[in-house]
């Protein structure tokens, strides 16, 4: 028993020192959401950017997290293996068994089918454990209480939602137990969608990383609202570039809905109410955008040679006599 101690001793220590496994102790929730696809990480930690080391994810594939004394390799290889076909639990008892410092990791796995594998490390440090419910897991390690794990699970099936609220749901619910013993640093989301379409960046429908903060959960939500607001907005610009004016204005005033002390967001509504033609609707909303933000007027006449405003100087006139003192 002694020298197994000691030789598990020398194990961390050569990890440690040589910087290839950091001891990210967090908590931790992965998921399948059978409704959409969708497959995604949530995490945070008393430790510094935890999105770098933690949560993995691949559209049509699966979704890893790695913690506890991370070893980062669980994370590209369970999602390689998960690719070629294994199951997230055969993928997961594969990576373990060749690992010999098992015993400090904390590590789970869904698939694109809402398999789910978990695995806590006899030496992970207490309160550690996982909770392995219908396609997620919910793990943690280094907590003040061992009911974060059962919070979170609760937190996650009776939140209502799509899976970016159920996540951020199972996050507050940890913290609300105690979380993380040394306290809070940093969070992140990431959330893929269920069909790959072979373009890496249309994949990824939320990449979210807040690396350090006094309060990650609080700037993580607020990130996740602002999120919603550009994936509007940016739906937006694409029905303008197609010529779709009404659809464009739909989503251009949802995201200003979702992000309302952003001065832009309102500012794209009235720019594509001026080019349909409502130019008085489109006015007023330019009046108070240009109190709270001048430089949005006089970026206004540039928009002119974009094919963004029509090429009407006596519009254009009327648009620049507004008053922003």
């Amino acid at each position: 028993m002694k020298k197994w101690i000691g030789s598990l001793l020398v194990l961390i220590s050569v990890t440690l020192l040589s910087g290839q496994f950091r001891p990210v102790n967090t908590y931790s929730i992965v998921a399948y959401d059978k409704e959409t696809g969708q497959l995604g990480v949530a995490v945070q930690s008393h430790w510094f950017a935890v999105g770098q080391l933690v949560p993995w994810v691949k559209a049509g594939v699966g979704a890893v997290a790695t913690q506890s004394f991370v070893k980062v390799d669980y994370g590209p290889e369970g999602l390689a293996m998960m690719e070629k076909g294994f199951s997230a639990t055969d993928a997961l008892a594969k990576l373990i068994a060749e690992d010999p410092a098992e015993a400090l990791r904390q590590v789970a796995m869904v698939d694109a089918q809402g398999n789910v594998a978990v695995h806590t490390g006899s030496k992970c440090v207490a309160a550690a454990g996982h909770y392995q419910g219908f396609q997620y897991s919910a793990q943690a390690n280094m907590m003040e209480n061992e009911t974060v794990w059962p919070a979170m699970a609760q937190a996650f099936e009776n939140t209502k939602g799509d899976l970016a609220d159920r996540m951020m749901a199972a996050l507050e619910a940890a913290q609300a137990e105690g979380g993380d013993i040394r306290g809070m640093q940093s969070a992140a989301m990431i959330i893929a969608s269920g069909k790959p379409t072979g373009i890496p960046w249309n994949d990824v429908i939320l990449d979210l990383r807040v690396d350090d903060h006094a309060e990650p959960l609080k700037e993580l939500k607020r990130l996740v609202r602002i999120n919603r607001a550009y994936v509007h907005a940016n739906r937006g610009d694409k029905y303008m570039e197609e010529g779709k004016i009404e659809e464009a204005l739909h989503d251009y005033d949802a995201a200003a809905k979702y992000y309302p002390e952003n001065a832009e967001l309102p500012y794209w509504t009235a720019i594509t109410l001026i080019s349909s033609g409502n130019v008085d609707e489109g006015i007023k909303i330019l009046d108070s955008v240009f109190m709270r933000n001048p430089k949005l007027k006089k970026m206004t006449p540039r928009l002119v040679d974009s094919g963004l405003l029509p090429k009407d100087e006596v519009l254009l006139n009327r648009i620049m006599k507004i008053d922003v003192k």
